[in-house]
C-alpha cells in the first residue's frame, strides 16, 4: 500500500496557504504515477490547463479531486465533498449537506478561499456576482 503522508516541506506550504491544496494533491499524484480527475474526467496532473483550471475545486469523499469551471446557482457535488475546497470563483459559496441546496448550509466560503472543510457536503449554491 502506498503511503499517503506528505513530505514535511509540502505540509509547511499547505499550512501557509500559499498553494491551493488540490494542486499539491495533483502534483503529488503525478509524481507517484497517478492522475488527477478534473471536471471533464481523467487528465494528466501536470501540463494541461484543465487539471489546474476549474474555478471551484474540492476533494471528494471518493478521494478524487473534482472541479466545476463555471458554477452558477445550485450545483451537485459529485463524489461528495468533505475534505478540501478551493473557491477561485469571485463568488461566495454555501455548502449544503443535502442534495439540491436545501436546509442550513454546513459552511459558507468567501471568494478566493482555500481551506479544509471538515463537514460532508453534497451540493453547493453560488451567489450571484462576477
Amino acid at each position: 500500500m502506498r503511503s499517503l503522508s506528505l513530505p514535511h516541506t509540502i505540509r509547511s506550504i499547505v499550512r501557509a496557504g500559499s498553494v491551493p491544496v488540490l494542486l499539491l494533491a495533483a502534483t503529488a499524484g503525478a509524481a507517484a504515477g497517478g492522475s488527477a480527475y478534473a471536471a471533464d474526467g481523467p487528465t494528466a496532473a501536470l501540463g494541461t490547463p484543465t487539471a489546474v483550471g476549474p474555478a471551484f475545486q474540492y476533494l471528494g469523499t471518493d478521494d478524487r479531486p473534482h472541479g466545476i469551471d463555471s458554477p452558477r446557482g445550485c450545483v451537485e457535488a459529485l463524489g461528495g465533498g468533505g475534505r478540501a475546497v478551493t473557491n477561485k470563483t469571485g463568488r461566495s459559496v454555501a455548502l449544503y449537506r443535502e442534495s439540491g441546496c436545501v436546509g442550513t448550509p454546513v459552511e459558507v466560503l468567501a471568494p478566493g478561499t482555500v481551506k479544509p472543510v471538515p463537514r460532508y457536503f453534497s451540493s453547493a449554491r453560488f451567489s450571484a456576482g462576477s
